[in-house]
């Protein structure tokens, strides 16, 4: 009898045991916990990274493709806003993988309007989140109102997206550009992304990126364009006096 209360437990050697199983288990939940909101904030910023990377991918794609003609700017104007509703607008002949291409067949000459708006899931107030977004349409044509309706989102979550421009008269950059008649020569970006709680007690790791992009194309002069200075009409005009007899060049030819 003696030796079988031997090999049993006692109350306090299975309390013990236990509460030893129950911290083991309170240890392995808080790894657990742990490792899953790394996860979770670790996906956060690979997405952020990935949307950055397309948002910036995309304005380097369509700066690089940019055309402007002297004789028809009305159609061509480059346009910069900064500040609360920041925007950049301008004309681009676009390569066959940008975005949205099939929606436009062949109309690769297309205007591109960045704008930073409200996204459409926001809750608003302090917490509102603003979408970098895409329309495009082609040059003389008017928007499609499914495009502006739904706008291609580049990047969400922006804080800041600020465009200058490189004035090269005080050699320094502007965040305006009032010379209507040409496109700059550099335009540097800078887009803010994060910041904001995700819902799980975390927060969105803060993303900053500044991108110089230099302009490879310039506006073509009207007189290479019509070959009159005063646009198409300007046949009829005085002409220039070419110094020594160097012949004018053929219209349509750089």
């Amino acid at each position: 009898m003696n030796s079988q209360f031997a090999r049993a437990f006692t109350l306090i050697e299975i309390m013990v045991a236990i509460a030893i199983f129950a911290i083991l288990i309170s240890a392995v939940y808080t790894t657990w916990v742990l490792l899953l909101k790394s996860a979770q904030v670790g996906q956060i910023a690979a997405a952020q990274v990935q949307r950055q990377r397309i948002a910036i991918r995309t304005l380097e794609d369509s700066l690089t493709c940019i055309q402007s003609f002297q004789a028809s700017m009305q159609y061509y104007t480059f346009g910069v806003t900064n500040g609360d509703h920041p925007t950049l607008s301008f004309v681009a002949r676009v390569p066959d993988v940008f975005p949205r291409n099939g929606r436009f067949g062949d109309f690769n000459l297309r205007r591109l309007t960045f704008t930073v708006e409200p996204a459409a899931d926001s809750a608003g107030g302090s917490d509102a989140e603003n979408d970098l977004v895409l329309r495009q349409n082609p040059m003389l044509m008017d928007m499609d109102p499914d495009e502006q309706a739904t706008p291609l989102v580049l990047a969400r979550n922006v804080k800041d997206f600020t465009v200058e421009c490189w004035d090269t008269n005080t050699l320094d950059w502007a965040d305006e550009w009032d010379d209507t008649n040409s496109i700059p020569t550099m335009v540097r970006i800078k887009l803010t992304l994060g910041g904001n709680a995700t819902g799980n007690g975390s927060t969105a790791p803060t993303l900053a990126i500044t991108r110089e992009i230099a302009v490879p194309s310039g506006t073509m002069p009207r007189i290479v364009q019509t070959g009159s200075p005063l646009g198409a009409g300007g046949a009829t005009t005085r002409p220039i006096p070419i110094p020594n007899g160097i012949r004018p060049p053929t219209p349509g030819m750089p």
